[in-house]
């Protein structure tokens, strides 16, 4: 495993319509990394020092590296990938959308809408994002971004919520949470969106 690339930027470019790539000189070698938007940014112009963050997949017919400019980012991006339908494309596609703190926030939130606004994402998809992912968030969201999921919340008030915040009415969450077996809120929000005709 390469978690760790540091060295001299030969080259940088963005890769429309997210991300781009970034090719670091380590000792005269050449390492090609596939990067988010946010990533790209922050990466220095050819000649300076770079150190990134990063995970290698290993394919039948590739190897292909990723970068990123922190280990947040990092981990957020390998969580994406546990997602069905989600594959490295769509999580850099994901982490170009924004900051890391600023997704995580939308996680914890429960806020789809800002993940069907990535090209490669549609409704339900983004609501597998939140649901999977929706603990994890609220577990790892820095404390400065002034959003938490407190543990002793009631499951089915902090459900009810999050099936707001993915676009149903207050009276339809009510009524599928109604039927709802479960003891935690994301075990309520996956049967309620399984049940839902939407």
């Amino acid at each position: 495993m390469i978690a760790l690339v540091r060295g001299e930027v030969a080259g940088r470019r963005p890769s429309p319509p997210a991300g781009g790539d970034v090719v670091v000189d380590v000792n005269g070698v050449g390492y090609r990394l596939a990067v988010s938007s946010e990533t790209l940014r922050q990466v220095p112009a050819a000649g300076r020092q770079v150190t990134l963050h990063s995970h290698l997949i290993v394919r039948d017919d590739a190897l292909q590296l990723y970068g990123f400019a922190t280990e947040e980012e990092r981990d957020l991006f390998l969580m994406l990938l546990g997602v069905q339908s989600v594959g490295p494309k769509v999580a850099l596609a994901v982490l170009s959308g924004g900051s890391t703190r600023e997704l995580l926030a939308a996680l914890a939130a429960g806020d789809s809408k800002r993940f069907q606004a990535v090209p490669g994402i549609g409704r339900r998809t983004a609501e597998r994002i939140i649901v999977e992912l929706h603990e994890k968030a609220g577990v790892s969201l820095p404390e400065e971004a002034g959003v938490t999921v407190a543990a002793d919340d009631d499951p089915r008030v902090v459900a009810r919520d999050g099936l707001v915040g993915l676009g149903f009415s207050l009276d339809e969450a009510e009524a599928l949470l109604k039927r709802a077996p479960g003891e935690t809120a994301e075990e309520l929000i996956a049967h309620a969106l399984r049940t839902s005709r939407r």
